[in-house]
């Protein structure tokens, strides 16, 4: 497996200094956050996009994902929210990542929701298509659990659209990891580890250093024979008060590769 870190852990820090720490500390990739108060988001001018393409192939370390945040299953219109998703797609394919990360953000009943979410990953999914990238639906907000994402996925059945496990929210959505697995597992993109103190304290802590079953997540992976990303999403950017994440990198690189070696 392929190891990543979020910039979500490192808020405004520019593309080079990225590049840098994952450089420094044995990291393959880089989860970039799009979003306006972040170096790259999809106001980037085509000039722009193309400078940091270039960072990136000189540096060597791959973008794995664009974050977006557009909210699939959210009620209202189509139309701003495929804008938004096409919007995030394009930025993508110009910086040479191979998915977006979108969140569902559901209200009400689920069956709607689903619907909703399903209707518009459907609809996107050709324009992913043709862009040469896969749409990830994070395990997030009112879709917690592998169990409620296949609930979205299965009905759009389309190869370029998929899954992003978060480990935090199928955890506090009291998902055992096989569980997750066992419905991801063919759509699943990549994975994002982080670890926290509690389900009431969810300030970001060490890779280990908290209550996630990151142990468990790398032994269902390896047993299965997954060989994807793993991806360090540290939220520095909601928790100030957070140690900083570039001083914690290399134990969690270290942590990981312990894991999967463990795991082996």
């Amino acid at each position: 497996m392929k190891l990543a870190f979020s910039t979500l852990g490192v808020p405004g820090l520019p593309v080079p200094d990225v590049l840098a720490l994952a450089s420094e500390h044995g990291y393959h990739g880089v989860e970039l956050r799009a979003h306006p108060e972040e170096p790259v988001h999809p106001g980037l001018s085509p000039a722009e996009r193309a400078d940091v393409a270039a960072l990136f192939r000189g540096s060597g370390i791959e973008p794995l994902c664009v974050a977006g945040y557009a909210r699939v299953a959210a009620p209202g219109d189509d139309a701003a929210v495929l804008g938004e998703l096409r919007g995030l797609l394009r930025l993508a394919h110009d910086l040479g990542a191979p998915f977006v990360r979108v969140f569902p953000g559901g209200e009400g009943p689920h069956e709607e929701a689903d619907a909703i979410a399903a209707r518009r990953l459907g609809t996107a999914a050709e324009d992913a298509s043709a862009l040469g990238v896969r749409i990830l639906l994070e395990t997030h907000d009112s879709h917690r659990t592998g169990a409620d994402a296949i609930r979205v996925l299965g009905p759009v059945g389309h190869r370029q659209v998929g899954a992003l496990w978060d480990v935090m929210h199928t955890w506090l959505g009291g998902e055992q990891p096989a569980q997750t697995y066992a419905a991801l597992a063919p759509q699943l993109g990549y994975v994002q580890v982080k670890d926290i103190a509690s389900a009431e304290d969810t300030t970001p802590l060490p890779l280990g250093a908290g209550v996630l079953p990151l142990t468990e997540c790398v032994e269902v992976l390896s047993r299965g024979g997954w060989d994807g990303w793993l991806c360090w999403e540290y939220e520095k950017r909601w928790y100030e008060q957070a140690a900083p994440l570039p001083g914690l990198l290399t134990a969690g690189r270290d942590h990981l590769v312990r894991l999967l070696g463990e795991a082996a």
